[in-house]
């Protein structure tokens, strides 16, 4: 459970984070999503005690940071690239992390494997690309399989086929108990994977709530032949209808229902597509507005 509570931060004269409240709650992906310059950054460096706030509360399952036993077998982060010492091999970086993890070598070499790396686990981190490199950072979060996970744009430099492997990575995590709070650009991504949404900015939260009350249902945009006998006929089997003239949007019935309905009053359908509401434009008139 991540949660934060009226968390405020100010650097001389000026307000980073402002009543910050929000939680991440076990079983569930949090989205973490603002614009560069929003606060978000900071306020995942307070939840990891690599600072301290003004004033309210940072907590991982109930707790402070540094009030955590053992932090890397609660907790596990990635905040930045490239943090491996570039003469050291992936097997070498992990090694040196593991007595703080608790975790034994049969671990490393588990996690290792479990992220893609097994291959180049004698390879020099210098050698890496970024997408190796996040793979590495990845494993390093996970070496004490902690219930948490806080990741800061984790599937930078990963291509098509390491983000699909991120998100189910973090799919399985959730669906395992496990708490996931989870910072990226990618909208459309986290479309497919977040389970709860949170949006900062200027240093306050703007919403926090789960997607699927975001986006709502999904309607229809039917154009056909004949509208105004489509309309009656969707009407009468239930849907709402609104109309811009060129096009009906139905909402109550299934694409599947609209076509069969269609067909039974023999008028032409030329478009049907179904619609929903983007997380992306979600983001972008909650982020920019003032």
């Amino acid at each position: 459970m991540i949660e934060t509570r009226r968390l405020s931060k100010t650097y001389g004269a000026v307000a980073a984070l402002r009543d910050v409240t929000f939680a991440a709650a076990p079983g569930r992906v949090t989205g973490f999503l603002g614009l560069n310059g929003s606060g978000k950054t900071t306020t995942l460096r307070l939840l990891l005690g690599l600072a301290r706030p003004t004033s309210g509360e940072a907590l991982i399952n109930g707790r402070r940071y540094r009030e955590l036993r053992r932090p890397l077998r609660e907790v596990g982060a990635v905040l930045e690239q490239g943090v491996a010492h570039p003469g050291l091999t992936g097997r070498g970086h992990l090694r040196t992390q593991a007595p703080l993890a608790g975790a034994n070598g049969a671990r490393v070499d588990q996690v290792l494997e479990y992220v893609g790396l097994g291959d180049a686990a004698r390879t020099r981190t210098g050698e890496y690309s970024l997408g190796m490199r996040q793979r590495l950072a990845v494993a390093t979060a996970l070496l004490g399989e902690p219930p948490v996970l806080i990741l800061d744009e984790p599937a930078n430099g990963l291509d098509p086929a390491g983000v699909a492997w991120l998100r189910g990575l973090l799919r399985s995590h959730a669906e395992a108990g496990g708490t996931v709070l989870l910072s990226s650009h990618l909208l459309g991504e986290l479309e497919l994977l977040v389970d709860d949404v949170v949006i900062i900015a200027d240093g306050e939260v703007r919403l926090a709530a789960p997607l699927a009350q975001l986006t709502g249902s999904p309607r229809l945009r039917v154009r056909g032949a004949d509208l105004r006998t489509l309309y009656d006929a969707f009407t009468g089997y239930g849907g709402y209808i609104e109309t811009d003239g060129s096009a009906l949007f139905v909402e109550g019935l299934t694409a599947e229902q609209a076509g069969d309905i269609a067909l039974a009053v023999q008028v032409p359908i030329y478009e049907l597509t179904v619609e929903t509401v983007s997380l992306e434009a979600i983001f972008f008139e909650l982020a920019a507005a003032r």
